[in-house]
């Protein structure tokens, strides 16, 4: 059956996820956007069927909420308030606690689930919207026991067909671990790009010196400001604490090397070697 979905937020995921649903599922795309000129770009590159206003979602079989995470609770509040009584509502954030916490008295909590696909890249914007960018990675659904099975079923039949893994998590516990798996590793290619640009004010230093290290560990300098600002400040507990254990352990290791304790330099990467037993175990 050809279904109909809002995609609020024409972005990386949004847009993505557009490609894919036309493309996986043949589904009619509205985009809805509250910059006029990504909607329109959207159109034109063809992620999407039509523009629309809010006004879409009170007709569409599923709506999908791609905004920053900041913004995205009080419309998840307003899309239930106007949905059809079967429509599905999911939202993409990297944030679980906040939007979880605003809908969990609503009528048509049932309707909503809490959605993380773990995909992207460093690009923002309908321009960034790619097809296959969820293929083998993992989805995760928090809170599962708040929203109806239908409503869990319709969820995992997409991203079963996006090619994705899903596995289930409590939203409280899923922002805890984020902000070391991903919220930590932006923040910190943030700040190591910020600390060479202030440091080599020539540029043409940084170019005839830098190599495939350097350029990989500071890709994620390049993501977006007004997607990941709302991030660090939503999920601000969790990421403060991580920030706590990696400021210690740079604290440590930069009086190791004062000390010039080679040894003790030795142990602390060869103990963090181990994240390669890590990291293939994840592409398993």
């Amino acid at each position: 059956m050809n279904k109909t979905v809002a995609v609020i937020g024409l972005g990386l995921i949004g847009g993505s996820l557009a490609l894919e649903l036309k493309k996986r599922f043949g589904w009619t795309i509205f985009g809805v956007d509250a910059s006029a000129e990504n909607a329109k770009k959207a159109l034109e590159l063809g992620i999407i069927d039509e523009i629309s206003d809010f006004s879409v979602v009170k007709t569409v079989d599923v709506v999908v909420i791609a905004i920053p995470v900041n913004s995205a609770p009080q419309l998840a509040l307003e899309v239930l308030d106007t949905i059809k009584d079967d429509a599905l509502v999911f939202d993409v954030g990297s944030t679980k606690e906040n939007i979880c916490k605003n809908v969990v008295k609503h009528s048509k909590r049932v309707n909503f689930v809490a959605v993380h696909p773990i995909a992207g890249t460093e690009f923002s914007g309908p321009e960034a919207a790619i097809y296959n960018l969820f293929d083998g990675k993992v989805n995760i659904i928090c809170d599962k026991g708040l929203s109806s099975e239908e409503s869990v079923n319709k969820t995992l039949a997409i991203f079963d067909g996006l090619n994705m893994r899903t596995i289930f998590m409590d939203s409280k516990e899923h922002d805890k671990h984020i902000a070391y798996v991903s919220h930590l590793s932006h923040i910190s290619s943030f700040m190591l790009g910020k600390t060479v640009l202030e440091i080599e004010k020539d540029e043409k230093n940084i170019f005839d010196m830098a190599g495939s290290g350097f350029e990989s560990t500071v890709r994620l300098a390049k993501s977006s400001p007004k997607m990941w600002s709302p991030i660090f400040v939503g999920n601000k507990k969790n990421v403060l604490t991580s920030l706590d254990g990696f400021i210690k352990n740079l604290q440590e290791f930069k009086e190791m090397i004062e000390n010039e304790d080679t040894g003790g330099l030795q142990n602390a990467m060869s103990e963090t070697n181990y994240i390669k037993e890590v990291l293939n175990g994840i592409k398993k």
